[in-house]
């Protein structure tokens, strides 16, 4: 086995495709940290997919190579981080409870995203930002909260797979994904307002998040009456 992969990692094909990998890596990159650049200084309706390719040096049918369209450029950051969650929640220790599990990747995927090895299009900072900007832009919104409603399918998908529940007949996965969603989009409006929770950047979210997650119990199945 230990021969077979040198030989593969000597062969210059494999060679070939990975640099050729890399380099459609950094162009998408560079096309998201641009976008993202332009929508903050500019705002989203006034940033142009030609401004965005312009500012990479490539042409615009490169950049419909990457992205369908100017939303989906402007929500990659997201999408990515979203991603990394999911990757994370996949990872959590199979005892964890449900609940638990999530809670605990969710936490892990922001504090990961804010170490300097995501820094760029793809780090926590960028994703903060873009929080504001989703909220203020009507349609991004709406884009945002399909791909949040995708995502709670996945996570439920997920959760039944760990307990060995059947998603078509439990419905438990799909209420505490659904629930789950809820509470970390509160999160996030809840930071956007936040002033000193931006001052700490991911911890001020993680907090904010921790603090949402806290009260979770008690409203759903605590007195709220002194």
């Amino acid at each position: 086995m230990a021969a077979q992969l040198a030989e593969a990692t000597t062969d210059p094909a494999c060679r070939v495709l990975g640099l050729r990998e890399r380099k459609k890596r950094r162009t998408r990159d560079s096309l998201v940290e641009a976008a993202h650049r332009l929508f903050l200084v500019h705002g989203y309706g006034r940033t142009t997919v030609d401004e965005i390719a312009a500012a990479v040096d490539v042409s615009q049918r490169t950049f419909f190579r990457y992205f369908e369209n100017k939303e989906q450029v402007a929500l990659a950051v997201m999408a990515d981080a979203e991603g990394f969650f999911i990757e994370c929640l996949r990872r959590r220790p199979a005892e964890e409870e449900p609940l638990t599990a999530m809670r605990a990747a969710i936490t892990e995927s922001w504090r990961s995203l804010g170490s300097v090895e995501h820094a760029g299009p793809g780090s926590v900072t960028a994703a903060l930002e873009l929080l504001e900007l989703i909220e203020s832009t009507p349609t991004l919104l709406a884009a945002h909260l399909r791909h949040t409603a995708e995502q709670e399918r996945q996570i439920a998908a997920i959760l039944a797979e760990r307990e060995g529940l059947d998603p078509a007949t439990d419905l438990r996965p799909r209420l505490l994904a659904a629930v789950f969603g809820a509470v970390v989009r509160l999160s996030h409006l809840s930071w956007t307002t936040d002033a000193a929770a931006h001052q700490v950047g991911p911890d001020g979210m993680i907090a904010t998040l921790e603090r949402h997650f806290d009260q979770l119990g008690p409203a759903l199945s605590g007195s709220w009456r002194p």
